[in-house]
């Protein structure tokens, strides 16, 4: 597949995801130094938190890697996965991923939408178009490129992979985005630094809660449309 930097429809990258985007996204998802979660934890006033997202964010102690579960003063409860009313207008099945939000909503029949908390890249490392999950895997392997070990040469160690488990920054699901049969390098993964949703400061892919990517890709069929929109849809 050749991506045109011109074209800005509905089946390909805009030229800033394209530009911008795709070489940096190469970084592969790690959002590099990991801050003091502490330092970056948002000042979320007492509150008596529904029984239902307990249990939603609870431990999941069965998984190949056990997942602790989210202390969810960390989040901004608009950020905690719920079922909406679909704002997007897409076929049921589809996922769109709305950067401003930021939100991921994957729309059900019926007029209705489960809604998800993500983060996202950060300025420069934007990526905008329409693909298909044509890959997705369980506690996935983690390959930084050669282009971000030269930037990070901390990261050599993992030049041929690093394993799965809850230090790798895909989490404990990946759904692998693709054009055309093509590998766009773009993932929708779990993460294991619960504060950074809600935030830009990814590499590029869009990130879950290790709860969230889990139930999204128990939900989700090879084969399923993507769409991540750029700039304010006003859905939120």
């Amino acid at each position: 597949m050749t991506h045109n930097p011109e074209n800005n429809g509905r089946g390909g990258l805009t030229r800033r995801g394209l530009v911008a985007g795709l070489p940096l996204f190469l970084a592969a998802c790690n959002s590099g130094a990991r801050p003091d979660p502490l330092a970056v934890r948002p000042e979320m006033p007492a509150m008596d938190i529904p029984a239902r997202y307990v249990s939603m964010y609870g431990p999941m102690p069965n998984e190949q890697f056990p997942v602790p579960r989210i202390d969810l003063r960390q989040i901004d409860p608009r950020y905690w996965r719920r079922e909406v009313p679909d704002p997007t207008g897409e076929a049921p099945g589809t996922i769109i991923v709305d950067t401003s939000g930021p939100f991921l909503y994957h729309v059900q029949t019926g007029g209705r939408a489960m809604r998800y908390g993500v983060g996202v890249g950060r300025q420069g490392f934007e990526w905008a178009g329409r693909a298909t999950i044509q890959d997705k895997k369980p506690w996935p392997t983690w390959t930084p490129p050669a282009s971000m070990i030269e930037r990070q040469p901390e990261l050599e160690k993992y030049r041929n992979g690093q394993d799965p488990g809850l230090d790798n920054p895909l989490g404990a699901r990946a759904l692998y985005l693709f054009q055309n049969g093509r590998d766009t390098l773009y993932r929708i993964h779990g993460t294991n630094e619960p504060w950074s949703i809600g935030k830009s400061m990814s590499s590029g892919c869009i990130r879950l809660l290790n709860q969230d990517i889990i139930h999204l890709y128990d939900n989700t069929t090879i084969g399923t449309p993507v769409l991540v929109k750029q700039g304010n849809t006003g859905w939120a």
